[in-house]
């Protein structure tokens, strides 16, 4: 099974990517299964809802949430491990960008010890200002971090924590662009790990 992870901030194009991934495989025969986060189970609920609030409490309250809701989607991937040839992540190790100033760094190092991390790591990287128009175009209920001042600091935040096992794509341009990036990023994974799917 191969198992892929797309991060990045909010409005970034994760699922669009994530969709292109599962065509991609479909095409080719292969069955994929895409994982959002926070999810439409109860826990994946509980974050949204606590991120459509405010302050430390909602904060926390998201983040407890998002990492169980997280957890739950590790526990069901390996119960369905031999039932799909590719599994995407939504979400995953990035989200530790969301928390306060110190705690970034720090997270995300102990959640790459603590949890699995695949070798397939795709961050797709945006303009703030962009991010923000496609968030807004959504006619949806805003976030607490959904505005151009968070988008901006946790982009910072994002990149600061990718290194070179992580595979960037900046989609602050058109879908063609960014799509056949991915195609190559695809490709390239594929033949460096054709005995690890």
């Amino acid at each position: 099974m191969r198992w892929i992870v797309i991060d990045g901030i909010d409005g970034s194009g994760k699922t669009t990517h994530a969709s292109w991934i599962k065509e991609y495989y479909e095409e080719r025969g292969e069955s994929t299964a895409i994982y959002l986060h926070p999810s439409s189970r109860l826990l994946g609920r509980l974050s949204r809802k606590s991120l459509q609030g405010s302050g430390r409490v909602m904060q926390a309250l998201a983040g407890m949430f998002f990492i169980m809701d997280v957890l739950n989607s590790l526990r069901i991937m390996r119960h369905q491990a031999r039932k799909r040839d590719n599994v995407v992540f939504v979400r995953y190790l990035m989200a530790t960008a969301y928390l306060p100033g110190r705690l970034t760094k720090m997270g995300y190092t102990f959640f790459a010890k603590l949890l699995p991390v695949p070798e397939r790591l795709l961050l797709v990287d945006i303009d703030p200002k962009v991010a923000f128009r496609r968030i807004s175009a959504r006619m949806e209920k805003k976030e607490m971090f959904e505005d151009i001042p968070h988008l901006t600091r946790i982009r910072e935040k994002v990149l600061s924590l990718t290194d070179g096992s992580w595979k960037v794509i900046d989609n602050s341009f058109s879908d063609a662009e960014s799509h056949k990036r991915l195609e190559e990023i695809l490709i390239y994974w594929d033949s460096v790990n054709r005995g690890s799917r």
